[in-house]
């Protein structure tokens, strides 16, 4: 991934003159607040590891696997939320690991941590470096030194059991690797957020991830049948069998911990055969109320769809504006929801068939396949056009919560009132859009995405209008996250997510697993 912005350089986006003087008109987007700077432009803070401790964590791992250069550091900087983006762009000094350590087993990540914990040494474990909720900032928190750990190393197909549709996966493969290792095999994991191309298995588990074709296969927490961890503390092997009634699940402990544990080095998830055949179909909805009735009604009846999303009328708006990102002529407004079925023909013919019915009920206009294939063809490729965003001076960004089908419009209300108001403080408008990705029988997720102009500081700017609906997401009764993960950018709500015992509950695993509390300081736990 390049250093500054979110994926390959060769797929950037450049802005088109229409967008950019819309932006302008509608926005007041002028010239960027902070200008790109090259790699070598960037000041680094010095390394705090000593030598010392260098030369031991080299005997480790090998020492062309403890990096000190400058250039290795930057890349471990952070993950790519805005705020990393646009810090990446100050000419001041910035924090970076002090080293960048790649461990090839456990056995080495197991002394690598207890080296650290002896020395007082912080571990951030790294993954793809997708994070964009400060999962991944060096923070040293009282330690002599802080270093990434680097978990690419672990990238292997371990294990297929093809009878019981599992597999066990090394943490450090991203996305299109474990699909392109099962396919070999005839199987899929499935699993396909939008930091697919870049982030990894452990990753995804770390984080609670929840990929696009979640209504047909489930978030990644649903697909984990067993996983290791390496921790101060010791090893936890946990999973023995699909389900079981002995005790707390600690598999679900270990998921969403997001390295403040330990080091998750496998994941065993569930696998489906490659799917035979898909089916995709648009839908018009003359509003978002109508439109989350609809979906409302297809995940209570479970009639199966493999992915379905609804669009507000801003995001659907906006997607007739940029036509290359739909390309179809016959959506005229309203709110655009997407369905694709996958399975052998005749499931997804009978899925389709029961789905079709019912969003006909609720008022849907089904507009083909056209729209739903454009939206597959380009649904990793959004984060490439902030990228374009930031440079020409707007502020881009996205957040996320989850609640009841009843809460849906209040929370959605309160949240865009957040933002709008929050960034006209600072003198810009604000174009929030709104989709549901996620849906459940009981609620759904609520996904934003927020353009504005850029005013005086934006790394501030946002900071303030990101708090601002994130207090508007606990007083309405949503979560603070529903796939994003909490990191450091979500810690200070999550007294207001779990409470006072559930806090101490966890710090109490904390201080099971990791007494010193070397890994990963200052994200999740308050």
């Amino acid at each position: 991934m390049k250093w500054d912005a979110w994926g390959d350089p060769e797929k950037a986006k450049p802005l088109s003159e229409g967008i950019r003087r819309l932006l302008e008109q509608a926005l007041g987007v002028r010239e960027a607040s902070l200008p790109q700077l090259e790699p070598e432009q960037v000041k680094l803070r010095p390394s705090a590891l000593s030598a010392e401790d260098r030369s031991a964590l080299a005997a480790v791992v090998g020492a062309e696997h403890c990096v000190v250069e400058d250039r290795e550091r930057l890349l471990r900087a952070g993950g790519k939320s805005t705020l990393d983006l646009l810090r990446r762009r100050d000419p001041g000094v910035q924090d970076a690991p002090d080293a960048v350590l790649v461990p090839g087993d456990e056995g080495q990540v197991a002394e690598v941590l207890r080296m650290c914990t002896e020395r007082g040494i912080a571990v951030v474990p790294f993954g793809g470096g997708t994070s964009v909720v400060g999962g991944l900032d060096p923070l040293r928190n009282g330690f002599n030194a802080v270093v990434s750990l680097d978990l690419r190393r672990f990238a292997e197909l371990h294990s297929l059991d093809e009878i019981s549709g599992e597999a066990e996966l090394g943490a450090g493969l991203t996305g299109p690797e474990a699909e392109r290792l099962l396919g070999e095999r005839g199987f899929s994991l499935g699993h396909f957020p939008q930091s697919f191309q870049f982030a990894t298995i452990g990753g995804f588990a770390a984080t609670r991830s929840s990929g696009q074709d979640s209504a047909g296969y489930g978030r990644f927490n649903d697909m984990v049948r067993g996983l290791r961890a390496v921790t101060p503390a010791g090893v936890l092997d946990l999973g023995r069998a699909p389900e079981s009634a002995a005790g707390p699940d600690l598999r679900q402990l270990v998921i969403g911990s997001e390295g403040v544990f330990g080091v998750i080095t496998r994941v065993r998830v569930r696998v489906h055969p490659t799917p035979e055949t898909a089916r995709y179909e648009a839908w018009s909805f003359p509003d978002f109320a109508t439109g989350a009735d609809a979906l409302r009604a297809v995940a209570q009846t479970g009639t199966g769809p493999t992915v379905i999303r609804l669009s507000d009328e801003a995001e659907t708006g906006v997607n007739l504006a940029t036509a290359d990102n739909i390309g179809e002529d016959s959506i005229t407004g309203g709110c655009l929801a997407i369905t694709v079925f996958e399975g052998s023909q005749a499931h997804v013919d009978s899925r389709h068939a029961e789905t079709r019915a019912l969003l006909e009920a609720k008022g849907g206009t089904s507009l083909g396949e056209g729209p739903a294939r454009a939206w597959e063809h380009g649904r990793f490729e959004a984060p490439y056009l902030r990228d374009s965003l930031l440079s020409a001076g707007a502020l881009c960004e996205t957040l996320e919560t989850a609640t009841n089908w009843s809460n849906i419009a209040a929370l959605k209300s309160a949240v865009t009132e957040a933002l709008t108001s929050s960034l006209a403080e600072t003198g810009t408008p604000a174009l929030v859009l709104c989709h549901i990705s996620h849906v459940y029988p009981t609620g759904a997720s609520l996904y934003f995405t927020v353009v504005a102009g850029q005013r005086g500081n934006p790394i501030e700017q946002w900071r303030k209008a990101k708090a601002a609906a994130s207090d508007a997401m606990m007083r309405t009764r949503g979560t603070i996250t529903h796939h994003h993960a909490v990191g450091a950018d979500h810690r200070p709500w999550m007294r207001d997510e779990i409470g006072d015992l559930g806090i101490a509950v966890l710090r109490a695993v904390k201080q099971t697993l990791d007494p010193a509390g070397i890994m990963n300081p200052g994200k999740l736990i308050p």
